[in-house]
């Protein structure tokens, strides 16, 4: 996938999982990056086997991230909590609020309201608020597609952090997709943070570690 050169999402996803790359395969995919002036990035599941890993290292990549995939059932929660669904008009909100979170440098900050931005308004996507006393402090996503939810752009403002915003989130979320129907819930989490900490006291497991491997 491109989506600009400097962009978190110019990347490969799943390579290996369904067949071993050839060095023809990875020598097309490097060309395809630096064909466009972008570094060339792999997200690889450890199901891949531990022989890509030894491919990318001999063709002189390096693991740069890892990242704890998660899953969880998908079930009706209770309402309440102070986590709404986002209203119509409220993009901009949403991905200002997400960027703060996210404590995007000046450089990042425009990019982000970008995201944000899209990822309100795409198909299949729904943006989620969580609020203290009347105001904004948390955003979170949830996009489904063939039964599965797929939670994501959980950002709170440092400031109202601790406070319960993520799980507030995370139920409302959980209750949405219960409602669309859905009976598998994913998400991803750097491992043993925060983030991960919530999902796991919300029932979710971890199903494997990826690892992002950069040339």
């Amino acid at each position: 996938m491109f989506d600009g050169k400097d962009s978190p999402l110019t990347q490969t996803f799943g390579l290996g999982l369904f067949a071993e790359p050839s060095a023809r395969d990875l020598d097309q995919l490097e060309a395809f990056f630096h064909h466009r002036g972008a570094q060339v990035l792999h997200e690889v599941s450890p199901l891949a086997g531990v022989e890509l890993a030894a491919v990318l290292v001999k063709r002189g990549f390096r693991p740069i991230e890892f990242t704890s995939v998660m899953h969880s059932p998908v079930e009706s929660v209770p309402v309440g909590g102070t986590a709404r669904l986002a209203k119509p008009g409220e993009e901009f909100l949403v991905s200002s609020v997400a960027a703060a979170g996210w404590g995007a440098n000046p450089e990042l900050r425009e990019f982000l309201l970008d995201l944000g931005m899209a990822a309100a308004a795409a198909e299949g996507s729904f943006a989620f608020l969580a609020e203290l006393d009347g105001t904004p402090i948390a955003t979170g996503a949830l996009c489904c597609h063939g039964g599965v939810a797929l939670f994501a752009g959980a950002s709170t403002i440092p400031e109202a952090r601790n406070q319960g915003a993520q799980r507030a989130l995370l139920q409302a979320r959980m209750r949405h997709a219960a409602e669309a129907g859905c009976d598998l819930a994913m998400m991803c989490a750097a491992p043993g943070s925060s983030s991960q900490r919530n999902a796991e006291r919300q029932g979710f497991h971890i199903a494997y570690t990826r690892t992002k491997w950069m040339l």
